[in-house]
């Protein structure tokens, strides 16, 4: 079963961001520029909040706000889940279901470590699955497998 810190050793730890005083406007550009669906919101390096496209839907653009006008902190959410290094993906998968989110920063001494998204989850867990599949047919037929689990 795979980890949070393995995930990363593939993954990287490169972390998209913004301070709770950007606009919204400059957030979703980082976001677009960046191919990401949320951003970390860091004051100062301390993680405050997550800004997502959810947040930017239902917080701006359905209450008419202007997104050039709006500060992340006043519609970034606050309580985030984090996750540690430690922890398996499959534990990670079941908190993304559970609480309806789509990423989790991932903490370490309570320092920010990365941040994976369920893409990065349910890449990790398909490629598991396939490579017992792979296993299973090599042990039934006899021909060696001839790949490793990969991320």
């Amino acid at each position: 079963m795979k980890t949070v810190r393995q995930l990363l050793q593939v993954k990287g730890d490169h972390v998209c961001s913004v301070s709770p005083e950007t606009t919204v406007y400059a957030a979703l550009k980082v976001m677009a520029d960046n191919n990401v669906g949320a951003l970390l919101v860091l004051n100062q390096g301390i993680l405050a909040g997550i800004f997502s496209e959810r947040d930017y839907a239902r917080k701006v653009a359905l209450r008419g706000k202007s997104s050039k006008d709006t500060r992340v902190e006043e519609i970034m959410t606050e309580k985030v889940d984090c996750v540690s290094p430690s922890q398996s993906v499959h534990e990670c998968m079941g908190l993304m279901t559970r609480k309806h989110i789509r990423h989790l920063p991932v903490m370490e001494n309570n320092q920010l470590a990365g941040v994976i998204s369920i893409g990065d989850v349910v890449k990790a867990v398909i490629s598991e699955q396939e490579f017992k599949i792979e296993q299973l047919e090599s042990y039934i037929t006899g021909v060696p497998a001839t790949r490793d689990v990969g991320v």
